[in-house]
């Protein structure tokens, strides 16, 4: 592994510069060179498949969800914000914070998190994953719903 600009990446070099295609996770091209993947790609993966699953509300801690807004209020989002991820040369390790949607069986949640999380990393960036850590930090409680109509609201008369 090496370090740009404080972050960790994974290079990987082709053992056979030769050109005889080989069967690793590392490199399944002909030819020289290396891949590198940083922590930041990899936890962008897993924060997609995170969100996709059904009862997550938001990913991150309440102070990483403001500033999520704030980028949202600018067009600009972060997929892997709540998401953290160490990457070594052929395994990875994800650690993911959530934030459910109330109803949601809180253990199942994080069972299909991380089976979504597994199945991403693993198909879409080449890495075995070693585990995955979902801290589950809250429950979102959606705001009754209000009836819309005349009836609903009674205005006031202008006292004139």
């Amino acid at each position: 592994m090496s370090s740009t600009e404080g972050e960790r990446l994974m290079e990987y070099e082709n053992p056979d510069p030769a050109g005889i295609r080989t069967q690793t996770a590392l490199s399944q091209a002909a030819g020289g060179g290396r891949t590198v993947i940083s922590e930041t790609a990899v936890a962008k993966v897993a924060g997609i498949a995170a969100r996709a699953v059904p009862g997550v509300y938001s990913l991150g801690t309440g102070s990483s969800r403001a500033l999520g807004a704030i980028r949202d209020a600018v067009g600009s989002s972060d997929h892997a914000a709540g998401v953290h991820a160490e990457v070594g040369e052929t395994q990875v390790a994800v650690d993911i914070t959530l934030v459910a949607t109330y109803g949601t069986p809180l253990h199942s949640l994080a069972n299909q998190v991380r089976a979504a999380v597994y199945s991403a990393v693993e198909k879409l960036v080449g890495l075995q994953v070693i585990e995955v850590n979902v801290e589950i930090n809250d429950v979102y409680i959606a705001p009754p719903v209000k009836p819309a109509g005349p009836a609903a609201a009674p205005e006031r008369e202008a006292i004139l």
